[in-house]
């Protein structure tokens, strides 16, 4: 997997703006939580497919870009925690033991 990492707030509009040509995927992960390891190694085992950019999210180091991410989607802050964003929107948000490669690529298409 390709992880594009998100240390900026300005990445949060680029993530929208790019959202309109191809689906983008945020991953909010804390290292400290066993549950974002799990999620995170079980996406990472999958096939990412090319059609969607993989952005990772330190919550811990990036807490401000969590909140934003949470106030400009209107999505609750969760974590380990995945948006897919299309058309400038989230159109899927699933977090813990619900993250699957396999819900993302289907919502994505």
């Amino acid at each position: 997997m390709n992880w594009i990492t998100l240390e900026k707030e300005a990445q949060v509009e680029e993530i929208i703006q790019k959202s309109f040509e191809k689906p983008q995927l945020i991953y909010k992960h804390s290292i400290s939580c066993p549950t974002s390891s799990m999620a995170k190694h079980r996406l990472e085992k999958s096939v990412a497919p090319e059609t969607i950019d993989f952005y990772y999210l330190d919550i811990l180091n990036h807490r401000p870009i969590s909140n934003k991410i949470a106030s400009d989607f209107q999505v609750r802050h969760e974590s380990p925690q995945i948006l897919l964003i299309k058309d400038g929107r989230s159109v899927y948000n699933n977090s813990h033991h619900r993250i699957q490669m396999e819900d993302i690529v289907a919502e994505a298409m």
